[in-house]
């Protein structure tokens, strides 16, 4: 390999790229196969090194008190560092450590990056464990101080060392050119799960260790998409967190984006991943419900209402916070009694009349008839919308791969999809629960531009299974 090579290790206050900040920095120049430089400094992080951290690394508050800010030893380490290319074991840590680190200083970096994590991987693809300490175990390679920057630094040359005499030079050099090649993955991603994907709409699913699911999204070009969560992970926490977690990739291609958006929806809360937040929240959804004959709005849990029910709902909220907030809003907004909604407790006049903000229902100055009419006419605008076709609707979409899915749905619940318009008998039985995701999606695509581009066609619903 041409061209110095710069072995580093840092330690940190944690492991989010973006808020944690460095404590140490160790790193061994080699050219030519000896070591002409060391470069190590403490770093006051300007932040407390918290508790577990500091068991870790040995590194405390009062160590670095008198330590130099990474601002003021930036462009020194910047020209050590010169055009050499990094070794760091799990190197996209370190490297989004010095990018951040280098952004926060107002200064820019970028460096060539090896990965000894992933090289570990493609030279001895039979062993299960590749993190520093299974690797120093395994070569017989002892280091009894870990966790500090130089000793981890000093152990990553010396198994970089037993490589080179274990395996012929071309084969290193072979490897550390596929890793130039290739696109910067995790560590633990074997590349050919990224290429294996399709430049075409559907929805990928990411799973950690023991197929824990951590993510799961959407997008109309699957190998793009994935490939930005890896290229952004130095600038976001989650995007850090997901590419150190994720073992394997998933995938389904639909024909076009709202198959994609329905398949995610539902995915979602089927599967539960972890770093999925607005999706998953399935359950737990309030309404309000105004029978005819009642006086007032009742919240009401709306977890697994049919279609024809939501229709009946004002409003679907993720909390009863929520729904009590819109309300409260829509008597500010339309002059109505809190009290008389149920609100507020007591009798009489509100506090509100006193101030002019309830036109007075509660102490009889606007009829309670009249006020009964207002307040359902304004809380009717958050009912969900009405349903306008006569039986099921199929719709049909066709993606820019040209190929072709329908969607069969009724009273805005989604009951399954099919290849072609045929299929979709399978389904002629199918139920389907109120989801407000599912909704949220059906009007965007139903009542926006996109409607022009599906085929929308009308079936009869069975009586046996009307939603």
């Amino acid at each position: 390999m041409d061209g110095p090579l710069v072995f580093l290790d840092l330690e940190t206050t944690g492991i989010r790229t973006t808020r944690d900040r460095i404590t140490e920095i160790a790193a061994l120049r080699l050219e030519q196969g000896v070591v002409t430089s060391r470069w190590h400094r403490l770093i006051n992080p300007l932040v407390r090194i918290p508790a577990p951290i500091r068991e870790l690394t040995g590194i405390h508050d009062e160590m670095v008190q008198d330590a130099p800010a990474f601002a003021e030893i930036a462009e020194a380490l910047r020209e050590w560092l010169g055009d050499a290319t990094l070794v760091a074991h799990n190197a996209r840590f370190d490297y989004g450590f010095l990018r951040n680190a280098y952004k926060r200083a107002g200064m820019s970096f970028s460096a060539e990056v090896i990965c000894t994590l992933r090289l570990s991987r493609r030279l001895a693809p039979q062993h299960r464990e590749h993190n520093l300490a299974a690797l120093l175990e395994r070569y017989g390679i002892a280091f009894p101080t870990r966790h500090r920057a130089m000793a981890d630094a000093e152990a990553l040359l010396a198994l970089w060392q037993r490589w080179a005499t274990e395996h012929p030079v071309a084969r290193l050099d072979e490897e550390v050119q596929r890793q130039r090649r290739l696109p910067s993955l995790p560590a633990h991603l074997d590349p050919g799960m990224i290429q294996a994907l399709p430049n075409a709409p559907g929805v990928y699913l990411m799973h950690g260790e023991n197929d824990l699911p951590l993510y799961i999204g959407k997008s109309l070009n699957l190998r793009a998409r994935v490939m930005s969560h890896f290229q952004a992970d130095h600038r976001q926490d989650r995007e850090m967190r997901l590419a150190q977690q994720v073992r394997r990739i998933d995938w389904q291609e639909t024909a076009g984006d709202l198959g994609a958006q329905l398949l995610e929806a539902r995915l979602v809360k089927e599967r539960q991943p972890i770093m999925n937040r607005r999706l998953r929240r399935a359950g737990r959804l309030s309404g309000w419900s105004w029978p005819p004959d009642a006086s007032r709005p009742a919240l009401q849990r709306a977890d697994a209402l049919t279609g024809k029910e939501a229709e009946a709902m004002m409003g679907l909220f993720r909390s009863t916070r929520d729904a009590n907030e819109a309300l409260r809003q829509i008597a500010t907004d339309q002059g109505l009694c809190l009290r008389l909604l149920g609100l507020e407790a007591g009798r009489g006049a509100c506090f509100a009349s006193q101030l002019g903000r309830c036109r007075g229902a509660c102490r009889g100055d606007e009829p309670l008839a009249v006020h009964t009419a207002r307040a359902r006419e304004a809380l009717s605008r958050l009912q969900i919308h009405h349903w306008p076709w006569a039986g099921r609707l199929a719709i049909g979409e066709r993606g820019p791969t040209s190929a072709q899915a329908w969607h069969l749905v009724d009273h805005w619940c989604h009951l399954g999809s099919a290849d072609s318009l045929a299929g979709l008998e399978a389904l002629a039985d199918a139920r389907g629960a109120f989801d407000v995701d599912t909704y949220r999606i059906l009007r965007r695509f139903l009542d926006g531009d996109s409607v022009d581009q599906l085929t929308l066609v009308t079936l009869p619903r069975r009586a046996e299974s009307a939603s």
